[in-house]
């Protein structure tokens, strides 16, 4: 028998192929995985929620509708928002036509000014036709649309879970190994990283208001919300929330009230996400800025926009099942956290004699 260990580059080469096989298969089945997924971190939400009312001693059924109910309420006022956005949007842009003409005629003089051709300066404003950006707020409109026909599978799967939710709570509770100490890690982590996102989502989501108000942006309150919800997408979710606003001022005052905007945003959400909200978060997450990027553009690239939304709770429950389950991968733990691993300090025996 060949007793010689199989070589490491052979291992990694293997991992990278099964890795890659398998978020294609996810990807084939976004449709149905994306809404899987959200449903268990909406679950995993209210959670705390149902084991109040355990302890409080309610009803079985109470227990499970309360928060079935109050996740289907914040659901269905996320797609609410989200509709009715990209709605305003198709509704008002048209009125913006004559001051969309005049940005151009203004492009075009500084364009002249600095030697472009007029070929050039033709093709960019055939690129730039108002039209085109109303049919993009209209195809906008449309995916979320689309994301209101799966709208019923992700209520029965709440469903599903919220019954199944109390005995699954007791199954793991009982359980015992690095398995289960992993999920429930993962559980805790998602709560605190949602409870933190969403409180300095509303803090960033206020100021923004205040902001857009003062520098007269039609609909503050309606890009608020939308500020709120893009924030749960790590790196570039405030840049998502910020398209619509400046856009808005760019027609309405010009680019003087545009950059205004746009300053006022990454004042902001600088400020309060760079420096603030990360010592609150602390070791929540358990991801390194490099791990948090690259997750959200793998979650995106299988599951679209759903996997951008929900890349934090999708890497920390991939963590949680092949690295945190394992022992043996202190290691990788340390190379995803961005921390030196925990090493255990063994007692050294005093020398005889003293």
């Amino acid at each position: 028998m060949n007793d010689r260990p199989v070589p490491r580059a052979l291992i990694v080469l293997l991992g990278i192929a099964g890795a890659v096989i398998a978020l294609f298969g996810m990807r084939e089945v976004a449709s149905i995985l994306g809404p899987v997924v959200l449903a268990l971190v909406l679950v995993i939400a209210v959670s705390p929620v149902r084991r109040w009312l355990e302890g409080k001693q309610a009803p079985k059924w109470v227990q499970i509708a309360v928060p079935f109910t109050i996740v289907v309420l914040v659901l269905l006022g996320m797609v609410a928002v989200l509709t009715l956005a990209a709605t305003q949007l198709a509704t008002i842009l048209p009125g913006y036509t004559r001051q969309f003409q005049g940005l151009v005629t203004l492009a075009q003089r500084f364009a002249i000014e600095h030697g472009i051709s007029n070929d050039q300066l033709n093709k960019a404003i055939q690129s730039f036709d108002p039209t085109k950006v109303i049919g993009l707020a209209q195809s906008l409109l449309t995916s979320l649309l689309n994301v209101l026909s799966s709208l019923f599978l992700i209520v029965v799967l709440l469903l599903a879970m919220s019954l199944d939710a109390p005995a699954t709570a007791r199954i793991i509770a009982s359980g015992h190994g690095e398995l289960v100490t992993a999920l429930n890690d993962f559980a805790q982590k998602t709560r605190r990283y949602l409870i933190v996102s969403t409180v300095f989502g509303l803090i960033c989501s206020a100021l923004d208001v205040a902001a857009l108000y003062i520098l007269g942006v039609p609909l503050p309150l309606l890009w608020g919300v939308l500020a709120l919800i893009t924030n749960y997408i790590p790196n570039i979710g405030f840049v998502l929330g910020l398209i619509p606003p400046a856009t808005l001022a760019l027609l309405e005052g010009g680019p003087k009230q545009m950059l205004l905007v746009i300053a006022a945003y990454v004042a902001i959400n600088v400020v309060i996400q760079s420096f603030i909200q990360p010592k609150f978060l602390g070791d929540a997450v358990g991801l390194s800025t490099t791990m948090t990027f690259l997750s959200l553009i793998v979650w995106a690239f299988v599951l679209g926009p759903l996997g951008a939304l929900l890349a934090i709770p999708l890497s920390l429950l991939t963590r949680a099942i092949l690295v945190d389950s394992d022992p043996s991968a202190t290691w990788a733990a340390a190379l995803i956290s961005g921390e030196p691993p925990r090493t255990v300090r063994r007692a050294v025996p005093e020398p005889k004699g003293k």
